[in-house]
């Protein structure tokens, strides 16, 4: 029996909106006879979708949701995880056998909370890394500020760039890199946030293309210092965390392909899991396909090589478990590393669950899996509506040819009424692509006017500012 968390990042590290549905993905890793801790009781439709790919039962799992703490269902509480009540409620659900049953914890997010009720069970020893996290390793190894230092450590390329702790500092390192910038442009980044919402983009030339970058936010910069000053006077705040974050500011590189190679870390060394491409839609995460394509041999070499290095990096200091080393392939194909994602990043399930033990993209003949947002112009109204639309289409997955639809998390509305916001996995032949099966799916769904959405409903705002 494996003990399963599908929690998020600490609320004390980053506040969280409603991750009902993002955390359900935990039920693309389970097996029989696992235990899964949930902030909610799991969508019904959703497990029984990706239960029947997968061919576990769910008589087979054990389930449980952990009391409504400050964020009632939206968000498992890490203080509910050790609530005495509660660590009595999985000891019962281990059966006879108790801690004897466990051979292994594994959490979305490595929380210190996660390493105390493990602790408490007496399995401490089978969740991986649990004297690091316990320590606060999570905050640790998922700060981009800690990245660059650990990056640099390591000898893995890195964008110019500093870290600054001061608005002084951030104007003065604003400036020297806009001066020596060949693209005349800076990319600000939060120490903790993800999918490109915790970065802005400065730039001075308006005509700059952007739209392929992953930074929710972009500010057009008014000439001379004063334009950089009157942006820190108003972002500081936001940049730092309130003062409680340092802040990394770094070189914009337009044109650049963004990719990733995941790992992962154990007590006798490191393994690489898979390697893939992000796609960006104007600056929001789009969809990302594995494995890796469309890239020379030389750049996934250096891919392959820097992710391992900077996961022994992270594994030297404690980490364990499974990390994601972001990257640009730079327009002459360099590459460069720009953070780490020390927890289950946002791609495991498509590949581990979804691409090899699914589809077997390994197998003959050949295929790929891309997984899609869900466009804000879209208005999907449930998830069963969804799944109507596939099998209407002809675009739910089949076995038999390899291809097709598998919804990655349920559909769950932010609010009464409103369309669904989610992802899903479209599995294809390489040499036919993804397009075609996506065009009649957005032709479907696509009723929602661009520019009339609100975009901060789902994974951030599109905020363009202006210096003046």
């Amino acid at each position: 029996m494996r003990i399963l968390i599908g929690n998020h990042i600490d609320p004390s590290i980053r506040a969280r909106g409603d991750m009902r549905a993002w955390t359900q993905r935990l039920v693309w890793f389970a097996r029989p006879d696992d235990l899964l801790i949930l902030c909610c009781e799991p969508d019904t439709a959703f497990v029984d979708h990706a239960l029947a790919h997968t061919g576990v039962k769910r008589e087979e799992l054990t389930v449980l949701a952990a009391p409504a703490g400050a964020w009632g269902e939206r968000l498992l509480d890490p203080a509910s995880l050790t609530a005495p009540a509660f660590v009595e409620q999985v000891r019962a659900a281990l059966g006879p056998a108790g801690a004897g049953a466990v051979s292994e914890v594994f959490a979305l997010w490595p929380s210190a909370a996660v390493a105390r009720l493990a602790d408490a069970l007496g399995v401490a020893d089978r969740f991986p890394g649990a004297a690091f996290f316990g320590q606060g390793g999570g905050e640790i190894g998922n700060n981009k500020a800690n990245f660059r230092a650990l990056a640099a450590a390591a000898g893995v390329p890195i964008l110019p760039g500093r870290i600054c702790r001061s608005r002084a500092e951030a104007i003065e390192a604003t400036g020297a890199l806009l001066e020596t910038s060949a693209s005349g442009a800076v990319v600000v980044k939060q120490a903790h946030n993800g999918a490109g919402v915790g970065n802005q983009l400065l730039v001075r030339d308006q005509q700059m293309a952007v739209d392929h970058v992953g930074a929710r936010h972009l500010h057009y910069l008014a000439p001379g210092v004063d334009g950089v000053a009157a942006y820190w006077a108003e972002r500081w705040p936001w940049a730092s965390g309130e003062d409680r974050w340092p802040v990394v500011i770094e070189e914009f590189a337009p044109g650049a392909d963004a990719v990733y190679s995941e790992h992962y870390a154990s007590d006798t060394g490191t393994r690489a899991t898979e390697t893939g491409r992000l796609h960006y839609v104007g600056r929001r995460l789009s969809h990302q396909v594995v494995p890796l394509d469309g890239v020379t041999a030389p750049a996934r070499t250096a891919l392959l090589d820097g992710g391992a290095r900077l996961a022994e990096a992270y594994r030297s200091m404690g980490y364990r478990g499974h990390l994601s080393a972001d990257a640009l392939v730079l327009p002459g194909g360099r590459v460069v590393f720009t953070e780490v994602n020390a927890q289950v990043s946002g791609s495991l399930h498509i590949y581990q669950a979804i691409a090899h033990g699914i589809v077997d993209v390994t197998a003959a003949a050949a295929r790929q899996v891309v997984e899609y947002h869900v466009p804000p112009t879209w208005a999907v109204p449930s998830f069963a509506a969804f799944l109507d639309a596939l099998d209407a289409l002809g675009l739910a997955y089949d076995p038999a040819t390899r291809t097709g639809v598998i919804v990655s998390m349920p559909a769950i509305p932010l609010a009464p009424g409103e369309p669904v916001q989610f992802v899903f996995c479209l599995a294809y032949a390489p040499a036919e692509g993804h397009l075609a099966a996506f065009a009649r799916l957005d032709a479907r769904f696509a009723t929602v006017p661009a520019g009339t959405y609100d975009a901060s409903q789902h994974i951030g705002t599109g905020a363009v500012s202006f210096s003046s």
